[in-house]
Order: structure tokens, then C-alpha cells, then sequence
């Protein structure tokens, strides 16, 4: 069992933490505690521990949900230490012991403990990986949805808080009345614009809660963007056993993930923050041209390659990579769809960027699920792909190889494969998109003519046609052979 106790009877093989953790105090409290967290900031912050540096921004790490229950008890028993184990394209494995998170708490069970651990002088930054759906967003209007039975509990007088919202404005509120600055909220989420959401939809709440709190939130919390980016999959048994096996570690929870890493964040806090510059993190002003290279690289690349390869038969984003229609495919959209679009990106060499995603998409070992990469589409589609589609139907550009990921995804939501296996569709809007695909054979433009996902481009005639070119394709074709069609 990891522990600290046993830390030192662990095989050379695993590195682990060379610093005192009973020294360590908490600057930090972050709420969602997962994969992609221990693998990303929880690690930076590790690494700077081990350089003899931040040791006053460990980590309390809280969980909010009914199913961070769970991440309680591994983290209670473990002494919140975990293994995060790095699966090289050799087919390599680092692992190393994580020591960087040396609180949990839950928030059901206790909240006050959350919010005075919040209102503490020695918290400086709150971060957050509580997914898109944490900020509790409108999908259609953008704004903070009110209505939401937890919120509509946060906002009654005297209640205990039982979301993120009420835990971090009550003790913004708490740090306010007894004259203490306030900590910087800090997004570490995989959205556009992280802080920019995470400031409009806390201040709403702020607002609702008390107009007064509300624009002392606005005036004086800092809400910093940032760009995250490590493939993290799910742990499997199959993961756990082999880190017992190869590492000698018994973990309940070890964290899987690739090579690469990437943070980049804007320097504005409040109160201070790590020296995370000295662990590679890229300090910046501006944010965006990063973020858009992100997204409308790696993650429309991921779309284009998720529907087709299931389609075709992949279940492993490496399968898919690996074939080399496939990686044509992904670098021509890239190259002639993508990058028009985009900034420039100060100190990154696009060209090496795009032939890295290609090699980090076909890494083997890591095991990412097409299934994965498929769920949650509506969420996904109109924000990593459909600007770059407008922007270009704007300039003139090239839209054929993004239309065809559209089309690929109306196939997809048919819920069965070219080879006759069912498909389960993931998505918030389910019933709506596998109806408007079951009916694409007699209505080609049934799926895209929902405009709370595709807005006006079902009144285009250039992406209805090549939507439409490729849709044909898919059905009377396949996706290989639809692929091929779209090679320059």
C-alpha cells in the first residue's frame, strides 16, 4: 500500500518525492481532483518540490460531486500520495510518486472545513478542473443558468453551499469581512477563454448572491486564462496491475499519461503564485493565440479522426493514427483548414507542433478510446471545429476536409459501424441528434439543421454542399474510401 510510511521501502525504479511532505503547507485548494490534474498541475508543482522550491503551495485538493466519494477514501488511505506512470512511444514506463496534494477533503460531509480552508491567509490561489459543465453555463445563451436546483439552493439566505459556486463566493465573502485580499481563481479546464468563463459565471453567482459581493468579485479577483495539455486516459485495472507489477506499488488510484505536456498562463495573481516558469510553465500576456492552436489543432484533429476511425473499425486513437490515410487526412486539415485561421503563436514552430500531434495521437501505449474522443460531441464540434468552418467560409479558405468531420459525426450518430456494431452515442443531446440521423437517408440535411449546434450554416450553400458531398460519400463509399476522395 503507497503511504508515506512506506515511501521508502519502494524499488528503485520509482522515483518519488525528496522532500519533507510534513513541512509542506497548502497554498493552493483545488477543486475536481482527477486524471488530467494529478497528471498536470499537481505534477509541476511536484517537480518544483523536488528542486527544494514552492513548498508553501501544496495542494488541498476537494471534491464536490457524490463520486468524488470515492477519490476521498483512495486519497485518505494513501495519504494522498498516487503514482503517475508515463507510457513512452518505446513502450517505456517512468513512474514517479506524486507528494505535491497533502489535503482532501469532501465537501458534502463537511463544507464549512472547505470554505475556512479557502478564507485561510495561507490559501492564495483556488484552481479548478470541474469540466465544461462545472461552470454551469446555458448551452444556447452562454449565460450563468440560474435555475439550476444546487444554485437555486446556494442562493437562499444561510444555506450550507453545495456547489463550487457557494464554496468559493462564501469564502471570498469570508476573506472580504475580515480584510483579507482574495486568492486568484485559477481555470485549468480545456475551454476557451478558462478564466474568462470562470469570471462571468462566479460573479454572477457573486451577484445573485449579493450585489455588493458581486462587484467586489469583479474589482478585485483575478480570473487568469490558461492552455492545459497532457492525454490522460482513464485508469484501468489492466494499469493497475501493471504498475504493481513493474513498480512493486500497491495504488488504489494511479494516474496513466503521455510524454507531452504543455501549460501556458497568464501571469496575473493576486497574492503571488510558484515560481512555475522554473518548471516549464510559459508565463504570458495573452493567452489566446496558444488556445486557438490548441483547439483547432489537437482537439478538431481528435474530431477528425474519432468518427471516421470508428466507422472504419478503430477503437484506439493510435490505430487510427497509425494508418497513414488517416495521418494525411488530419495534416490537410491542419495545414490547409486549421492554421489559416490562427495567430501567430509566439515561440512555437507549427510545423513541428502538427507532426508532434500526429506522433502524440499514434502513441500505442497510451490506449486513448475513440469512444472518448466521440462523446460529448455537441459540446466539442461547435467550439473546436464550426469557427474554424465560418472563418473560412468568410475569407474564401477551404472547407471540404472540416464539412467531411461534420458529415462523419452524422454517420457516427446513426449508432452502428460500416461493419454492423452498434454504436453507444454519448451526448447531452442524445435523442435529438441520433432522431435527426435517422432520418439523413431521405433528408440529407436533417442533422445539420439544428441550429442550437450549427447555428446558420444550414443557410450556406458551400457547407451544405460539401457537408452534403461527404455525407453521400460516407453512405455509399465508407470512410476509407471518403478519405481518399478528399486527398489534394
Amino acid at each position: 500500500m503507497l503511504t508515506d510510511a512506506t515511501l521508502t521501502e519502494l524499488p528503485g525504479s520509482l522515483a518519488r518525492p525528496s522532500y519533507d511532505r510534513s513541512a509542506l503547507t497548502a497554498g493552493i485548494v483545488h477543486f475536481g481532483v482527477g486524471g488530467f490534474h494529478r497528471a498536470h498541475q499537481a505534477m509541476y508543482l511536484d517537480q518544483l518540490m523536488n528542486a527544494g522550491l514552492a513548498h508553501d503551495w501544496a495542494i488541498c485538493g476537494v471534491g464536490v460531486l457524490p463520486g468524488d466519494a470515492r477519490m476521498k477514501q483512495v486519497m485518505d488511505r494513501q495519504d494522498c500520495l498516487y503514482t503517475l506512470v508515463v507510457k513512452n512511444p518505446d513502450g517505456t514506463r517512468e513512474g514517479r510518486v506524486i507528494g505535491s496534494i497533502i489535503e482532501y477533503l469532501f465537501a458534502p460531509d463537511d463544507p464549512e472545513a472547505v470554505i475556512e480552508k479557502m478564507a485561510s491567509d495561507a490559501v492564495r490561489i483556488v484552481s479548478l478542473t470541474v469540466t465544461e459543465g462545472g461552470y454551469n453555463f446555458h448551452h444556447v445563451t452562454g449565460r450563468f443558468d440560474a435555475d439550476n436546483p444546487d444554485v437555486v439552493h446556494d442562493l437562499q439566505p444561510g444555506a450550507a453551499p453545495r456547489t463550487t459556486f457557494g464554496l468559493i463566493t462564501e469564502a471570498l465573502r469570508r476573506r472580504r469581512d475580515r480584510g483579507l485580499a482574495p486568492f486568484t481563481v485559477m481555470s485549468c479546464d480545456n475551454i476557451q477563454g478558462n478564466g474568462d468563463v470562470a469570471r462571468e459565471m462566479f460573479t454572477a453567482f457573486a451577484s445573485l448572491k449579493d450585489p455588493a459581493l458581486g462587484a467586489w468579485v469583479t474589482e478585485h479577483v483575478p480570473f487568469p486564462n490558461s492552455m492545459v495539455d497532457r492525454i490522460t486516459p482513464v485508469t484501468t485495472d489492466e494499469d493497475r496491475q501493471a504498475i504493481a507489477e513493474e513498480f512493486g506499488v500497491e495504488d488504489g488510484w494511479p494516474v496513466v499519461c503521455e510524454p507531452f505536456e504543455q501549460w501556458v498562463l497568464e501571469d496575473h495573481f493576486s497574492l503571488g503564485r510558484p515560481p512555475f516558469e522554473k518548471a516549464g510553465v510559459q508565463l504570458v500576456e495573452d493567452v489566446e493565440p496558444y488556445e486557438l492552436m490548441k483547439l483547432r489543432l489537437l482537439n478538431a484533429s481528435h474530431q477528425g479522426m474519432c468518427y471516421f476511425g470508428h466507422l472504419a473499425g478503430y477503437r484506439y486513437a493510435h490505430e487510427a493514427a497509425q494508418d497513414p490515410l488517416f495521418a494525411r487526412f488530419l495534416l490537410d486539415y491542419m495545414d490547409r483548414e486549421a492554421t489559416p485561421t490562427l495567430q501567430p503563436v509566439p515561440g512555437i514552430d507549427l510545423g513541428t507542433y502538427k507532426r508532434t500531434l500526429i506522433e502524440r495521437f499514434s502513441n500505442e501505449y497510451v490506449r486513448d478510446t475513440l469512444a472518448r474522443l466521440c462523446a460529448e460531441s455537441s459540446d466539442r464540434i461547435p467550439k473546436w471545429l464550426l469557427p474554424v468552418v465560418r472563418i473560412n467560409l468568410e475569407n474564401g479558405g477551404e472547407i471540404r476536409r472540416s464539412a467531411a468531420i461534420v458529415a462523419s459525426w452524422a454517420r457516427y450518430a446513426e449508432g452502428v459501424d460500416e461493419h454492423g456494431n452498434a454504436i453507444e452515442v454519448v451526448d447531452r443531446l442524445k435523442d435529438t441528434l441520433v432522431a435527426a440521423a435517422a432520418r439523413q437517408r431521405q433528408d440529407p440535411l436533417s442533422f445539420i439543421s439544428n441550429r442550437e449546434v450549427f447555428g446558420d450554416l444550414i443557410d450556406n450553400e458551400r457547407f451544405v454542399a460539401a457537408y452534403s458531398e461527404a455525407l453521400a460519400s460516407l453512405h455509399q463509399h465508407g470512410a476509407r474510401e471518403t478519405l481518399r476522395g478528399l486527398e489534394s
